[in-house]
């Protein structure tokens, strides 16, 4: 007789857990290390944000082992690391500001808010399959949160740019939810057109392209992404927006000829911003030529992040010892030139690369889920962090023109905290199901055909 057994991979929870607890005494020792560089003395609420950031971390950890027990065991350890690091800078920042700024204590709050709407998702989303029969909800919804600024006494304009919405004395960045949205409404959608979006029209100059029927969708989000520019004067999102959908269909299509469609498009969609809007110029200027006099009128803030990476060299003035205040912003848009002055460009390239993990295990989760729908949601996901890192690092080193966006786990805001766990626990869910083994069900035995006998051969 032939037994045969199923393998069961090991959950990995036992790693998780010691990785979390190394990833927090990294976030004490950097607490550790701004107390000394600014008071020569240990910081007086170590103890309280460092116990908060261990207890909520140690939280999602157990309700992990207990509901998504095959999750990922790397992306928890990651993300705690991420927003202890962005926890450790806003403190710093809150030092040099003076007693009265409390920055720090409303991101510990925020943390644990965003940490508990993780748990929430993942109570919720027991299976991620089931967000497919809710593709064209989240159309609408994602849509409705996208236009929420835009709506009176309701929508407020800050910098130039009308992405928030303010209920009371509290303000929201509802684009961050509307990212979650629209990406589970383009993983829904693209599976089921993915058939007709990979059939190849005409060829020109020898380069395969869609139908002409088929290019609808690509149209619909360019003309999307650009109503957003317009109405919201929000470049970075407009970008994020277009970009992502793009790289979804490429990977739903694995056809280039949608990646130099959606190039092109882009391309003409920029020139035209440029060319009608104001604030796209300006931010062209900054980015072409910071230190000229027309660019110096208006703002000093790339060329005082830039100056500040400059001062931080390859290893940085360390923790607490750099002048990270200096640049407006700090805390939020330019939290990275803050880490690059204090950490230089190892500590940053460290930073950066606890990103490429994040990222690699989004994408190693999109291969090994079973479901297209899962494929497709998870590789959206990840796409969306991938981006938004791109253009926030392209923006304050001068790859780009600066646009804005918050560095996820890092900058201080509290819809950017919630958002991107969220993205962390519907990227842990899906890794659950991807890793869970599939059960087997025994053969029903062979019965003979009643009156007969079996008889061995």
């Amino acid at each position: 007789m032939t037994t045969v057994s199923q393998f069961v991979p090991r959950t990995r929870r036992n790693v998780e857990l010691l990785l979390v607890v190394f990833a927090v005494a990294i976030v004490l020792l950097a607490y550790v290390a701004v107390g000394l560089g600014v008071n020569q003395a240990l910081p007086l609420d170590l103890l309280t944000h460092g116990g908060t950031l261990l207890a909520i971390a140690v939280v999602f950890h157990l309700f992990l082992r207990w509901r998504a027990s095959y999750a990922d065991p790397l992306m928890l350890p990651i993300a705690v690391l991420l927003n202890g690091l962005g926890l450790v800078m806003i403190h710093r920042l809150d030092l040099a500001k003076g007693p009265d700024s409390a920055m720090a204590g409303r991101q510990v709050l925020w943390s644990a808010l965003a940490v508990a709407g993780a748990i929430a998702v993942l109570v919720v989303v027991r299976d991620h399959r089931r967000l497919r029969r809710y593709t064209y909800t989240m159309m609408a919804a994602g849509l409705l949160f996208l236009l929420l600024p835009l709506v009176p006494f309701l929508g407020t304009s800050a910098y130039g740019a009308r992405i928030w919405i303010g209920i009371g004395p509290f303000s929201f960045q509802p684009g961050e939810i509307a990212k979650i949205l629209l990406t589970i409404f383009f993983a829904g959608y693209l599976v089921q057109t993915r058939d007709a979006l990979s059939l190849v029209g005409r060829k020109i100059l020898g380069f395969p392209l869609p139908r002409a029927r088929d290019l609808g969708p690509i149209l619909v989000a360019w003309v999307a992404s650009l109503l957003v520019l317009v109405f919201e004067r929000d470049l970075g999102s407009s970008l994020l927006f277009f970009g992502l959908f793009v790289a979804m269909l490429y990977v739903a299509t694995e056809r280039t000829s949608w990646i130099a469609i959606g190039l092109g498009l882009f391309a003409g969609g920029a020139y035209l911003a440029y060319l009608l809007f104001d604030h796209v110029q300006q931010r062209v200027l900054f980015w072409l030529d910071p230190w000229s006099p027309q660019a110096l009128a208006q703002s000093d803030q790339l060329v005082r992040g830039l100056m500040g990476m400059a001062a931080g060299g390859l290893l940085g003035t360390g923790l607490g010892q750099g002048h990270p205040y200096l640049t407006y912003f700090a805390e939020s848009d330019f939290i990275i030139p803050s880490f690059a002055e204090e950490l230089g460009l190892v500590g940053l390239f460290a930073i950066l690369m606890l990103y490429g993990v994040l990222v690699e295990r989004g994408l190693r989760t999109a291969l090994g889920t079973r479901d297209g729908f899962g494929k497709l949601l998870a590789a959206g996901l990840t796409f969306s962090i991938a981006l938004q890192i791109f253009v926030v690092v392209g923006g304050v080193t001068r790859v780009i023109p600066l646009t804005g966006l918050t560095t996820p786990f890092l900058s201080q805001g509290g819809s950017s905290l919630l958002a991107n766990w969220a993205i962390v626990a519907i990227l842990l869910r899906i890794s659950d199901h991807a890793r869970r083994p599939v059960p087997t069900i025994a053969p029903a035995p062979l019965t003979p055909p009643s009156g007969e006998a079996v008889t061995a051969p």
